[in-house]
C-alpha cells in the first residue's frame, strides 16, 4: 500500500460549525484551518457549501487559492450538494447550489464535489437518476473537476449494487462513488463487495470510527463519530478492501462530532491525522 494521502473533511478542522443548521460556516479563518491542516501532514482540505460562499464573499476566489497554496495543500473539496436529481423548487435551489460549486471548482481547481441521493424519503426511477448524474458528472467534467456520490443508508442510494447501477449508467470518467467507513458500516455494505467494485467508478474515500448507534442515524452521524481507532469499526479491513480495487487517490478524514467541535483547528488536525495514520499501519 502507498503513503495515504489525507484530506481533512470539512467538519474535521471546521470546530463549532453544526451541519444542517441554518448557516454552516467555520468561526475559524481559512488561514488557520489550512495551515492547521498542513502542519499536522495533510494535503488537501474541505469546504461546506455555506462556507464557501462565506469565504468567496470575504477573500474572493484569487485570495482563497493563494492561501490554501501557501499552506502547501494541493486537494480541495467541497460539500454537500443535494437534490440534484429532484425537480420543482428542490431542483431550483439545488442548481443555484450547482452553479456556486461548479464556477468555485473551476476558479478553484478544486479535486471533488461530494453529492448526495434524496435524504427527503421520496422515490425517484433509476433511468432518472442516471440521466441527472450523466448531466452532473459531464458539467463537473467542463469545470476541471469530478463529482461523488456518498452512499448512505437514509437516502435513496443506500447500497452498492443502487450506486454502481448509477455511475455505471452514466458512464462518465468526472462521475463515480464515495466510500464513507461510517455509512458503509451503518448500511451493513460487506467489505466484500467493496473489494469487487470496479476501481473506475470509486472517486473518494473517508475514514472515521464509531461505537454503537445512539439515537438516529442523522443525529449519529452529525454528533458522535470517532477518532480511527476510537470505535468498533474495522477500518484496517476496510482499507484492506479499498486497496484491492486499486484506488489510489486521496482519503477524507471526517469526523463529525460534539466533541471535535470543541477543538480548535491546530488540536483537531493532528489529532485525527495521527489516528487515522496509526490505521494504515495496522493495515
Amino acid at each position: 500500500m502507498q503513503t495515504p494521502r489525507l484530506l481533512a473533511s470539512a467538519f474535521t478542522v471546521a470546530g463549532n460549525a453544526v451541519p444542517l443548521d441554518e448557516k454552516t460556516i467555520s468561526p475559524h479563518s481559512l488561514e488557520e484551518r489550512a495551515q492547521a491542516a498542513a502542519q499536522a501532514g495533510y494535503v488537501g482540505i474541505g469546504l461546506s457549501n455555506d462556507d464557501l460562499e462565506h469565504l468567496v464573499d470575504k477573500h474572493g476566489y484569487a485570495e482563497i487559492k493563494q492561501i490554501i497554496a501557501d499552506a502547501g495543500l494541493q486537494y480541495l473539496e467541497f460539500e454537500v450538494l443535494l437534490d440534484w436529481f429532484a425537480d420543482g423548487e428542490r431542483r431550483a435551489l439545488s442548481d443555484i447550489e450547482r452553479r456556486k460549486f461548479l464556477n468555485a471548482a473551476e476558479k478553484l481547481d478544486a479535486c471533488n464535489i461530494k453529492v448526495s441521493g434524496d435524504i427527503m424519503g421520496t422515490t425517484w426511477p433509476l433511468d432518472h437518476m442516471i440521466a441527472s448524474f450523466a448531466e452532473l458528472s459531464r458539467q463537473a467534467g467542463e469545470a476541471g473537476t469530478q463529482v461523488s456520490i456518498e452512499v448512505y443508508p437514509e437516502s435513496n442510494i443506500r447500497d452498492l449494487p443502487t450506486a454502481l447501477a448509477i455511475a455505471q449508467g452514466a458512464g462518465s470518467p468526472h462521475g463515480g462513488l464515495l466510500l464513507d467507513i461510517w455509512h458503509v458500516n451503518r448500511g451493513n455494505i460487506d467489505y466484500s463487495e467493496i473489494a469487487a467494485m470496479p476501481r473506475e467508478y470509486l472517486k473518494h474515500v473517508e475514514l472515521d470510527d464509531a461505537g454503537p448507534l445512539e439515537g438516529s442515524i442523522m443525529e449519529d452521524t452529525l454528533n458522535r463519530r470517532r477518532l480511527p481507532g476510537e470505535g468498533d469499526f474495522d477500518i484496517a479491513g476496510f482499507l484492506r478492501a479499498v486497496a484491492a480495487t486499486g484506488y489510489d487517490g486521496v482519503y477524507g478524514v471526517e469526523i463529525l462530532s460534539e466533541t471535535q467541535r470543541q477543538l480548535f483547528p491546530a488540536e483537531a488536525a493532528q489529532r485525527s491525522f495521527d489516528a487515522t495514520m496509526a490505521q494504515f499501519a495496522k493495515a
